[in-house]
């Protein structure tokens, strides 16, 4: 015979609570504690229970990194609350039941915080409970009330602030996609978080002041009921039920006061992730200047006749001694020119000159690229100390290397004495084309063009674009973000200004030995198309030639298959590098106009008036078309006024595009590279028949 046997089911906590179900549970058995008569021994266990968890929820803010990681954080303070007034209705239940038996008829919680606490004193209860209500309610509750709402609203504005500053990282290469994606999460959990601890101080200001009117009704409720429906005596019903009704208040109003301290501290903590007992015995004990002071004036409020000599003294003995500690840790480490010192001594000594003959291997070829750093950017490039400028320029080379379509060289990293010790210098073949000033301890808040308030630091430019700045000390990241300002560290600076510089001399980057690369690799997947056009068509010299000209007007040659194609189309009939230029940025037409206009179907774009046309056009018609014969006067004012409309463009976000006729291009965008470098000129042959055009304004003479 087959015997089957069945597992009868069991409670499990830990499924039910995995199973999304137990908080909505706690919730309804929480509402149902204000209907439903609750005996006092489960009052002792739910008094008790809040408490823990009041005391468990300080302790987490105490220990959490960042106050993102207690993100949950308002949602607890509303269900404690809610808890909290379903015990505080409970209890006044059971206070006004059966308070006429005895002290105990709430349970022995209350008794005991109405007894022991206060000494069964319902005088001293009634003040102890009105000074925890006025340091809840008009110290820590309102001052966390006003953080959390100014810091909601600031958090709120400084949004599109940060947004930029991931995009200006991601658009360096410095981070992935998958960094930025988890960035902007990041940011947007900030805001939902401070905007719902706006909220969630709104609960624990109307929980202090629910205590308040139920401390009161219960008082007023218990002494009417108590005279009135048991024939108890004045006296003995405000004794019994006073000093119950201060139990209860004392009962809940601990709580409310660990909690509304919780919500202060992780207001008033920065975001960034910090270990705050470390901290705070860092930043507050780690002066020995302050202590040394405070040492002395308590020292001498210790030698006044009257005075508690002891009490000061002692203290005075601590601060004093606190402060030698200190004094003579920072004795013991080394200073940075001490660490210099040490490090120029212990290198070798140079090896004796020997007598030879020099040869070609003593020639050093130039760097391509390289950059030059001062003796106190150094830690910046060292891996052991932390510095990761190498891997953010690895960055910058591999996103610069997929957007032009070429292998950016390496960056040659070199110390030098010559510079000063927070200076760096950006050479192309050898030549600086960049510097700047750096402070590694501290990070640069760059103003993108509306900000809400000035900061105090170093005030300088972004190296990289021009654009005003402030160096300003870590801790006031987060409030330069808030007033709207972009926050980067040194190493972000270094790292964006190598990745404009490179963008912007792209040209010179490019040479023989790169274009024979990118044909050859080519030639793996179409040998036919190669072989036709160099040397059978053109010279490597002319495609040279051709590349560096789109790369001059930022023109990406990662479509080498559409640029070759083009060159040898056209190699029949020309072989003039300016020319095959225009051909070919026709050709790849979509791409310029994709990487200017992103995917809106309409490209705004700014003309020439019909007249100021066909000067230009009469003034190119000579054999000197590279350079127009304009008339000062009018080539200033031509000057200031497209800079005006590229300006306007850029106020409104769109990006500033000259349209011009084909045979006006070529010259107008050499005309307008070293004043308005931001403009792109395109010809009417190059916007792609699926683009709309839309015109935003005509400049004349």
């Amino acid at each position: 015979m087959a015997t089957a046997t069945a597992t009868s089911p069991k409670l499990d906590l830990k499924a039910l609570l995995r199973s999304g179900i137990g908080v909505p549970v706690g919730v309804l058995a929480t509402l149902a504690m204000v209907i439903l008569p609750l005996p006092p021994m489960a009052l002792d266990v739910l008094f008790t229970f809040n408490i823990a968890l009041s005391l468990i929820v300080v302790m987490v803010v105490f220990y959490v990194q960042r106050p993102l990681e207690f993100a949950i954080f308002p949602t607890v303070l509303l269900l404690a609350t809610l808890l909290r007034l379903a015990l505080n209705v409970a209890s006044t239940r059971v206070v006004l039941l059966h308070g006429h038996t005895g002290g105990h008829a709430a349970g022995k919680v209350i008794a005991s915080f109405g007894e022991f606490v206060i000494g069964g004193n319902y005088a001293v209860g009634v003040i102890v409970f009105a000074i925890l209500t006025i340091i809840n309610f008009i110290v820590v509750t309102k001052g966390s009330g006003r953080i959390s709402e100014v810091t909601a609203r600031f958090t709120l504005d400084a949004m599109p602030g940060k947004q930029m500053a991931i995009d200006a990282d991601l658009n360096a290469g410095l981070i992935t996609q998958e960094e930025a994606r988890t960035r902007r999460g990041e940011v947007r959990q900030e805001a939902d978080f401070y905007g719902s601890m706006d909220g969630a101080s709104k609960f624990v200001r109307g929980d202090a002041t629910a205590g308040i009117l139920i401390l009161v009704i219960n008082m007023v409720g218990g002494l009417a009921i108590g005279m009135m429906a048991h024939d108890m005596s004045f006296s003995d019903a405000a004794r019994v039920y006073t000093l119950l009704a201060i139990g209860d208040g004392l009962v809940a109003q601990i709580p409310a006061l660990l909690l509304s301290t919780a919500v202060a501290i992780i207001v008033t903590r920065v975001s960034s992730a910090q270990d705050m007992g470390g901290e705070l015995s860092k930043q507050l004990f780690g002066q020995p200047r302050a202590l040394a002071i405070a040492a002395s004036l308590l020292g001498v409020m210790g030698l006044i006749p009257g005075m508690p000599n002891l009490p000061f003294l002692m203290m005075a003995a601590i601060c004093g001694g606190g402060a030698w500690m200190l004094h003579k840790r920072s004795l013991q480490q080394p200073s940075e020119e001490e660490m210099a010192a040490a490090a120029a001594a212990a290198a070798p000594p140079p090896a004796a000159s020997e007598s030879k003959e020099l040869t070609w291997d003593d020639v050093q070829p130039v760097d391509i690229i390289g950059l030059e750093v001062g003796y106190r950017l150094v830690p910046l490039v060292d891996k052991a100390q932390g510095g990761d400028l190498l891997a953010r320029i690895r960055g910058v080379r591999r996103k610069l290397t997929q957007d032009l379509g070429f292998l950016v060289q390496t960056v040659h990293i070199r110390d030098n004495l010559d510079l000063a010790p927070n200076s760096y210098r950006i050479n192309l073949a050898g030549v600086p084309v960049g510097d700047g000033v750096i402070y590694p301890e501290r990070e640069l808040a760059i103003n993108p063009g509306k900000v809400f308030g000035r900061l105090t630091g170093i005030e300088t430019r972004d190296p990289a674009f021009g654009m005003e700045a402030v160096w300003i000390e870590p801790s006031m990241r987060d409030h330069a973000q808030t007033l709207g300002y972009t926050v980067v560290d040194a190493s972000t600076v270094i790292a964006t200004h190598l990745s404009n510089v490179i963008q912007t001399h792209a040209h010179e980057l490019l040479g023989h030995e790169e274009v024979q690369h990118l044909l050859n690799t080519l030639a793996k997947t179409a040998p036919k198309l190669v072989e036709d056009l160099t040397p059978r068509l053109l010279p490597l010299g002319t495609v040279v030639r051709t590349l560096q000209g789109l790369l001059a007007e930022r023109v990406p040659i990662r479509n080498m298959r559409t640029i070759v194609e083009t060159l040898a189309e056209h190699a029949a009939r020309t072989q003039d590098p300016v020319q095959l230029q225009s051909h070919v940025r026709v050709a790849l037409g979509r791409q310029i106009v994709q990487d200017i206009a992103g995917m809106s179907t309409e490209l705004p774009v700014i003309t020439l008036e019909p007249d100021l046309e066909q000067l230009l056009t009469n003034s190119l018609s000579g054999n000197n078309a590279a350079t127009p014969g304009l008339e000062p006067g009018l080539a200033e004012r031509m000057q200031r006024r497209l800079a005006e409309a590229a300006q306007r463009q850029e106020l409104t976000g769109e990006p500033a595009v000259l349209l011009v006729p084909p045979q006006l291009r070529q010259t107008l965008a050499r005309f307008m590279r070293s004043i308005v470098p931001n403009m792109h000129v395109l010809a009417w042959n190059e916007i792609p028949d699926n683009r709309k055009v839309r015109l935003v304004t005509a400049v004349g003479r």
